[in-house]
């Protein structure tokens, strides 16, 4: 909350085949959901997806949602990283069992740290300035006549000889077609993803590649995000006023 208006931490459980999308299945397991986390009680659905959501009015924000070949989570403004990472282990623990998921389904698993910072000022010249305006990508740019229109920088990285983890660092400001555990609006975000992919072993193993990724993110939060991307946003801000 120094840095930015709104800081989230969401988890996506991908997989190579459809979820069954039986009423029953679906509801079940968002009744088990509800049992452990009773805040959430909006059941809302959206383009391709069902959800299950606390009050977004509220600034701690809990989400999960279906999707064809995905289970996503999410936990805005969160108390602690530790109430995040329960609320993310839970969805993991009871998921695979309702949805009938085995090890060789799963695709990935992903985990995204993001910061949203809302403004009336331009978006893509906030980012221009706080994090292209002294690289060599600013000659391409005339200041005297031109204005930048889009400035969404990103880049991945492989973590590991392995290349089975991957970590994705975006800025982004454009709205996108709404989803659950968007509140609206229209913020510059920063993205930190740190994905595994699969195939497991076997369906314990997720235990154990959550807690490498919050590990991973966590570093790559307090390392490279945050003094790399987050700061140099909020300062831009700052300066405007």
């Amino acid at each position: 909350s120094a840095f930015c208006s709104d800081f989230y931490i969401n988890q996506k459980l991908g997989l190579k085949l459809d979820l069954p999308e039986r009423r029953e299945t679906v509801l079940d397991l968002f009744d088990r959901i509800r049992k452990t986390f009773p805040r959430l009680t909006q059941f809302q659905r959206y383009e391709g997806e069902v959800a299950l959501e606390s009050m977004s009015s509220e600034r701690d924000w809990q989400w999960v949602a279906l999707r064809q070949t995905s289970i996503r989570s999410g936990h805005v403004n969160p108390a602690s990283l530790v109430d995040a990472y329960q609320f993310h282990k839970a969805i993991l623990e009871v998921a695979p069992y309702f949805l009938s998921i085995s090890p060789l389904d799963i695709d990935m698993l992903e985990i995204v740290f993001g910061f949203d910072f809302e403004t009336e000022h331009d978006k893509d010249a906030v980012v221009f300035d706080a994090l292209l305006a002294e690289t060599p990508l600013a000659a391409l740019v005339d200041p005297s006549f031109e204005r930048v229109s889009e400035a969404q920088p990103g880049i991945a990285v492989t973590l590991g000889e392995r290349g089975d983890l991957q970590a994705v660092f975006e800025v982004r400001t454009r709205p996108r077609v709404p989803i659950a555990g968007e509140r609206g609006g229209d913020p510059i975000s920063v993205f930190l993803t740190v994905r595994k992919f699969g195939p497991l072993t076997s369906l314990d193993d997720l235990k154990s590649a959550f807690g490498a990724l919050v590990g991973h993110a966590e570093h790559l939060a307090e390392q490279r995000v945050i003094p790399h991307l987050v700061v140099p946003i909020h300062e831009a801000l700052q300066a405007r006023g």
